[in-house]
């Protein structure tokens, strides 16, 4: 049995000698020690030892578990050296080299042109308001004046939840449900998110921003509304900036027109940027419609209103003079780094 205790602690020390990590000496301990172990094993055995000699043959088992121990420590101590060692090699920094820099992100392009569009008519007086993306059909259409057989409801269209709630199609349901609540006068814009079932190209999107505005009050006129949008687009296109007027069709509206800017580029001279006409549509406007003011309890005897709406997506593509409306969305940093 002495035998077995000398060659166990030749086999420990060269164990422990060859371990090369942390894993390895672990595993050594575990084979020696562990409740399987070589020492363990023979320590099961002492019940076949006579009572005499049972004393001095456990002196030795406990001396050859103290000599295993002491040998794991100072391996342990010498490999967890040896890694730190290692860990700061891979570690070190070189102090005079340039640091990282940290990329801080900025304004999206859209949210860039959203904030300028805000400023310009809170600079007028006009208060921001939003509302919810998920709208009652009512609002969306019947409240507007939109017929139940007008185009702008059909499925290829409008996003419809069931028949009666839809994903809104304008921001215009906003300002219907301000003017319901019948104080006045009022001066707002509504900008959010708008759907609209279209197919994903250079120029449209199933997913889009508006800006709508409002106004209402008594003797509120045409030349109300072409006053404003001529300041609108003198601060948002430059001091040069002519407008125009043309008639058009609205339902919310009447009457109505779409409105032209002078190229801010070639100056009206025509150009590739507007196409060679001088002018680029940038919204539609128009008086609100008396059967509006009606359905949302206000008399159209006593207060008139006009409203425009613009996308917010389009004023950036020509601000920043970008091709497609995909790049405002792909999230490519080379593109949008540039703002």
């Amino acid at each position: 049995m002495n035998n077995r205790l000398r060659e166990i602690r030749e086999h420990a020390m060269q164990m422990l000698q060859e371990a090369e990590s942390l894993e390895k000496l672990n595993d050594a301990r575990v084979a020696l020690l562990g409740k399987k172990g070589e020492l363990t094993a023979v320590l099961k055995s002492m019940k076949d030892i006579s009572p005499e000699e049972r004393p001095a043959f456990g002196q030795m088992v406990n001396e050859t578990r103290a000599a295993i121990e002491q040998r794991i420590e100072e391996t342990k101590a010498r490999l967890e050296a040896k890694a730190r060692e290692m860990q700061m090699e891979r570690e070190v920094i070189d102090v005079t080299l340039p640091s990282s820099r940290t990329r801080t992100g900025h304004p999206h392009p859209s949210q860039i042109a959203r904030e300028e569009v805000e400023r310009i008519f809170i600079g007028m007086g006009y208060e921001v308001v939003e509302g919810p993306e998920i709208e009652y059909d009512e609002y969306n259409f019947t409240k507007l004046n939109i017929p139940a057989n007008h185009p702008a409801k059909d499925e290829q269209d409008t996003f419809y939840i069931n028949k009666d709630i839809v994903l809104r199609t304008q921001t215009s349901p906003v300002q219907a449900r301000v003017m319901e609540k019948g104080k006045l006068p009022i001066r707002m814009i509504s900008p959010g998110r708008v759907f609209r079932s279209d197919e994903v190209d250079a120029t449209h999107s199933p997913s889009f921003h508006q800006i709508e505005g409002l106004v209402v009050d008594k003797n509120v006129t045409f030349a109300d509304l072409k006053g404003t949008l001529e300041e609108f687009a003198k601060q948002m296109f430059g001091p040069e900036t002519k407008t125009k007027f043309r008639p058009h069709h609205f339902p919310f509206t009447e009457p109505s027109a779409e409105v032209d800017v002078s190229c801010f580029k070639c100056g009206g001279k025509g150009c590739r940027f507007c196409k060679g006409s001088g002018w680029i549509e940038i919204l539609g406007c128009g008086m609100v419609h008396p059967h509006v003011f009606e359905m949302c309890g206000i008399d159209p005897e006593e207060y008139t209103g006009f409203a425009f709406g613009l996308g917010l997506e389009r004023i950036a593509l020509l601000k920043y003079e970008i091709d497609d409306m995909r790049l405002l969305y792909e999230n490519d940093y080379r593109f949008l780094k540039q703002f």
